[in-house]
């Protein structure tokens, strides 16, 4: 996947068609689906792929997946509405070459209908298609714990990008969300909600390190929600993934926090210059506090590992 090109006067033409005839933007969820879309689906996908191509010889590898159980619910409503804001900072200000972007939502394998779904990677419009189809289920357990776990090992084991495995580079990784993961990937929901045919429990600290063996891996935790602020959730996550893990006192800075993440994080920009290409005044600042805490000099996602053609995540399924 990943061919074609954003454009923002096609983004404006659907939400003008939308608005003419009373349509959602999230026409599958607010129609009453309880199911996953068939596009979405997790169960029996090998591999979701970022690769190059005459177009995009360049690939750069983001993905942004968001907990959509309770409060969370609104997070896909915001990231659609900012995505020209997000792509004008990759693409017109050259934060990143080629950027493929996959978005997915995650709920709660414990006792959600639809605990997991994952977009392709895309460079284009298809990107608003994807996240028009993801069903906004607003479950959850209910136990300050979601199954995040399960996402970042479809990540680690299901996905597949040049941008490390040519370049040894790896991609970005973004879980928006304001709960914990559970201590491992059960192996029940890998059969049932992935389709692996092994059911051995994964514990989380192997997933954490396959992940971010190929992704600079975040956690946004924004205000607003459930557990915004609350220091066990932001100690776990400080734990597992150091100054990675991000406060954001807006949800509605996510794209440009991520935006300017993928900048710094490809050595197209400092801070300042990232703060300066803001539109939006308001954002600033709550670009600026989320940011802190990452070092000044950025650029570091070069793997020290050889490439890889993936075979030994697809042997461990």
């Amino acid at each position: 996947m990943g061919s074609g090109s954003w454009s923002t006067d096609v983004y404006d033409a659907a939400k003008r068609y939308r608005r003419a005839t009373g349509t959602s933007a999230f026409a599958y969820s607010d129609s009453g689906a309880r199911r996953v879309h068939d596009s979405l689906n997790p169960h029996g996908v090998t591999m979701r792929e970022s690769r190059d191509s005459d177009e995009h010889p360049q690939s750069v590898a983001i993905s942004v997946l968001f907990d959509v159980t309770g409060s969370m619910g609104t997070v896909p409503r915001t990231l659609q509405q900012k995505l020209p804001q997000l792509f004008g900072l990759l693409l017109r200000n050259g934060y990143a070459k080629d950027p493929q972007i996959m978005f997915g939502a995650i709920g709660d394998a414990t006792c959600d209908r639809v605990p997991l779904q994952v977009g392709q990677f895309e460079s284009d419009n298809r990107l608003d298609e994807d996240l028009g189809r993801i069903v906004l289920e607003g479950g959850g357990g209910g136990q300050m714990t979601e199954s995040y776990e399960l996402a970042m090992h479809f990540m680690a084991r299901h996905t597949s990008i040049d941008c490390f495995e040519k370049r040894g580079r790896r991609g970005y990784l973004f879980i928006i969300g304001d709960e914990m993961a559970y201590p491992k990937v059960f192996g029940k929901h890998r059969r049932d909600i992935l389709g692996e045919t092994s059911t051995e429990d994964v514990p989380l600290s192997t997933v954490v390190r396959e992940v971010t063996r190929m992704y600079d891996t975040y956690f946004l935790l924004p205000a607003g929600t459930a557990y915004a602020g609350n220091d066990k959730v932001l100690g776990f996550w400080r734990k597992l993934l150091g100054q990675n893990a991000l406060e954001l006192d807006d949800l509605d800075a996510a794209c440009e926090t991520i935006g300017l993440t993928v900048g710094l994080g490809e050595g197209a920009i400092d801070l300042d210059q990232g703060l300066s290409d803001l539109q939006d005044p308001e954002v600033v600042g709550t670009v600026s506090k989320a940011l802190a805490r990452i070092p000044a000099r950025r650029g570091v996602t070069t793997s020290t590992l050889p490439p890889t053609d993936g075979t030994d995540r697809v042997a461990r399924l």
